[in-house]
């Protein structure tokens, strides 16, 4: 098994001690929702005894009653034909709860038929009704000429049967109007305007939308209205032969401030006639009150971190909850639980009982879980949160360290496999670690290792693979020259294929020796000590010696003759330095000029040596610094292209660079070479 393995398998016996928590968590949280549940009982059945003692003047609401929902208002409605300020509106209309009825003769076929929606909402002073009418253009009331169709509203208002009085008898009313805007119903018996039913007509979209005002009906009373234009094609939600009006169907503010008194915090009562209709409803608040984190202390954070942590895990691990839809105001009474956990739109969860009342009614009390939790444990549960904090943080530091360690060691072993290729070569360098410990150190040697590896791997193939170079042409002309020999017939032949022959031995040893200089130089760089010493000195002292043995060219010297420090080797200096006047004697005129130059520029020190001859030639893609470049046109014999090589390799040893151009000097074409070398200041 591998030491990542290993540690791994380590650290995961750190998890068997959050699972031991975990499961008393579990079996404490399973204990808690059982004495809740049955306290949440016994308050239900109180509270369902005094929610009897005030129903039975309450009319009975059945499945099959048809009914027309009333929403509360805690403010009056402008009455000005738009929704916007009705409960539950929302720009996208589709959140619009809406209630909806079909033609009177039947469900439309497609949606292009007329449909019927409304609204009902009460302040307890006034009823308003929202109507609207989609897919049809109104035809308005055309006062010249009453028989012509148009669109116009029928309402049929019925006081409950315990509420008829001479005073308060059955009424109907006729809405209609010759253009969008202010309405007023008219009596139908008495064909008299009604100026306490008052609304705002309003075409919108595809359809017309009627908003209206009248005084609260009694508790109890029904309510029926029809939109009507031509023929059969009603649209109603009213009676019929065998159907009564709707009844409206409202909340009880009576009934729930009765119910407020024997409520907890945290908790939800709602009041459901059999029919499905929620007729009273209250909420208390939550004790919790959300932490200020500006005041919160990091240990304070890390345990409401921990806690919400805690309650995610335990609510994984409970029963699926049913979903029940707590913002409606009619209930499927078939789907509902008796008790448990139910879920809320807003995802939060809930500990539901119920408990029958007097006329088939239901009453149906929740418990937040979240206040639970507050009420009977949240010391418990905030040690439980800062234990299992501090245990899940130990653990992810331990398998995080063993980790961290695998990978520091995967990472190593594959550098090193990447740096060596199936051929065993050296293929690339190991990246040095800044880490001190044992791991850091045994990569460092790795590193140093592999670096020497590969600069003697890099020397290995550079020098067979420019011997195999140069060595080809004089090889090939000896074995030609053999050859031709032993078929040769007379002296002069023979003589002219000897000589070819001691011409390619002759070029054979040149190559020899010029490789063994360049191979003696790269190997001298890794014994070379670097001192500090005065470039300029040395400069002017070997420019006086090149100009007493050269008497051919006109050698002179521009710069400082002390003051510049350099940090190098000021032999390979000179032997550079040597190589760039020998090349330039070899291109340079006789009486022509070498000008050897030296300055500072910044940080840097250029030393430049320009020679008075022809141009560099024109070879894209071929540096006259590498092995074997020469650009001597019919003078290739004796010069293999190792000087600039040389040179190139020098100004690489003091971190340096060399370049050359083709350019005009003080009224000379010719070639100018250049060396940048870093400074240092005595």
């Amino acid at each position: 098994m591998t030491l990542k393995r290993q540690l791994f398998v380590a650290s995961l016996l750190m998890l068997l001690i959050p699972w031991a928590g975990l499961q008393f968590v579990l079996e404490l949280d399973q204990a808690l929702r059982q004495q809740a549940l049955q306290q949440l009982e016994d308050q239900a059945s109180q509270l369902a005894q005094t929610a009897g003692d005030r129903v039975p003047g309450m009319p009975v609401i059945t499945p099959q009653t048809p009914a027309i929902y009333v929403e509360k208002l805690n403010s009056p409605i402008n009455l000005d034909g738009y929704s916007d300020d009705w409960p539950g509106y929302d720009e996208g209309e589709q959140f619009q709860p809406w209630q909806t009825a079909a033609p009177s003769d039947g469900p439309p076929a497609n949606t292009t038929q007329p449909v019927l929606r409304w609204q009902a909402a009460s302040d307890q002073r006034h009823l308003y009704l929202l109507i609207r009418i989609s897919n049809r253009q109104p035809v308005f009331f055309n006062p010249g000429a009453p028989g012509q169709n148009h669109d116009r509203l029928r309402l049929w208002l019925e006081p409950a049967e315990n509420d008829l009085t001479p005073e308060n008898q059955p009424a109907s009313w006729l809405i209609r109007t010759p253009a969008p805007g202010r309405v007023y119903g008219i009596t139908t018996t008495e064909q008299t305007p009604d100026y306490r039913m008052n609304g705002y007509w309003h075409s919108v979209g595809n359809g017309w939308q009627l908003e209206l005002k009248l005084p609260r009906p009694a508790p109890g009373s029904r309510l029926g209205f029809a939109a009507r234009w031509q023929g059969s094609q009603d649209l109603e939600y009213t009676s019929t032969a065998t159907n009564p009006l709707p009844v409206l169907a409202e909340r009880n503010p009576e009934l729930e401030r009765s119910l407020m008194s024997g409520m907890n915090k945290g908790q939800v009562v709602r009041l459901i006639e059999s029919g499905g209709w929620v007729v009273a409803q209250q909420s208390t608040p939550s004790r919790q009150e959300r932490p200020d984190f500006e005041t919160l202390s990091y240990l304070d954070i890390a345990e409401h971190i921990g806690l919400n942590a805690l309650r995610a895990l335990v609510q994984f691990y409970q029963p699926t909850p049913a979903t029940l839809a707590a913002n409606t105001h009619q209930l499927t009474m078939d789907s509902l639980p008796g008790k448990g956990l139910v879920r809320h739109d807003d995802d939060s969860i809930w500990l539901m009982t119920t408990h029958p009342v007097f006329g088939g009614r239901t009453l149906m009390l929740e418990q937040s879980l979240d206040q639970l939790l507050t009420l009977s444990g949240s010391a418990l549960g905030s040690v439980i949160a800062r234990s299992t904090f501090i245990i899940i943080g130990l653990t992810l530091v331990l398998l995080g360290y063993a980790s961290w360690l695998s990978w520091r060691i995967t990472r190593l072993q594959r550098a090193v496999s990447a740096s060596i290729d199936q051929d065993g070569r050296i293929i690339d360098t190991l990246p040095a670690s800044n880490a001190r410990d044992e791991l850091g150190q045994l990569q460092n040697h790795f590193a140093r290792m592999a670096h020497r590896l590969h600069g003697y791997n890099r020397y290995l193939e550079s020098f067979s693979r420019r011997l195999s170079h140069e060595l080809k042409t004089p090889v090939a002309i000896v074995r030609s020259s053999l050859e031709n020999l032993s078929h040769s017939d007379t002296q002069e032949e023979r003589s002219q294929y000897i000589g070819r022959a001691a011409a390619a031995t002759e070029r054979l040893r040149q190559i020899l020796n010029g490789m063994s200089e360049a191979t003696r130089l790269e190997q001298s760089f890794d014994h070379a000590d670097k001192e500090t010493f005065d470039l300029a000195d040395v400069i002017t002292q070997a420019t006086a010696a090149y100009q007493a043995l050269d008497q051919q060219h006109q050698l002179s010297y521009t710069g400082p003759e002390s003051g510049i420090s350099l940090t190098g080797s000021p032999e390979l200096v000179v032997q550079m330095l040597d190589k760039l006047v020998d090349n330039a004697r070899d291109f340079t005129p006789p009486n022509g000029q070498i000008r050897i130059g030296l300055e500072q520029t910044g940080h840097d020190l250029c030393l430049s040596v320009f020679n008075e001859g022809p141009p560099l030639p024109d070879s894209p893609g071929t540096s006259i610094f590498n092995p074997f470049v020469s650009v001597r046109e019919g003078r290739e014999e004796g010069h293999l292209g190792q000087g600039l090589l040389i040179v190139r390799l020098i100004a690489d040893f003091h971190e340096g660079r060399v370049e050359a151009t083709s350019e005009n000097y003080n009224g000379m074409s010719g070639v100018h070479f250049r060396i940048i070398l870093p400074a240092t200041r005595a």
